[in-house]
Parts: C-alpha cells; structure tokens; sequence
C-alpha cells in the first residue's frame, strides 16, 4: 500500500541512467553480456512498435481514417 505513495521513475530514467554508467570496471565478458541484453531490449522494442503499428493500421483500416 505504501509503494503508492512513493514517486514513480521518470519515464526513460533507468535508459539515461544506463548511459551514464561507467563502463571501465566490466571486464570484456561483462561487456559482451552487457551488449546481448541491450540487443534483446532493442528487439523487445522493435516488436512492441510492430504491435502498435499492426493495431493502429487495424483500427485505422476499420474507420477509414485514412485516405
């Protein structure tokens, strides 16, 4: 109940966050398994765009919002 009250992360703060970290203690595997998350994130991304764009043309077929 009282995780509520507390104030939520700015939108994208965890992604400024992740840029700003220093990268000069990870080691190269480190490094590489870093790189594979942010690729499996960027995927993650792209299908969710995807699915947005499907439901949108969907919606927009339906009700002829487009010319």
């Amino acid at each position: 109940m009282f995780e509520d009250l507390e104030p939520r992360a700015a939108r994208g703060a965890p992604l400024v966050a992740l840029t700003r970290e220093d990268l000069d203690g990870y080691s190269v595997e480190d490094l590489q398994q870093r790189i594979a998350g942010l690729q499996a994130e960027i995927e993650r991304s792209r299908a969710a765009i995807e699915g947005k764009s499907s439901q949108r043309n969907a919606a927009d077929a339906m009700f002829n919002f487009r010319s």
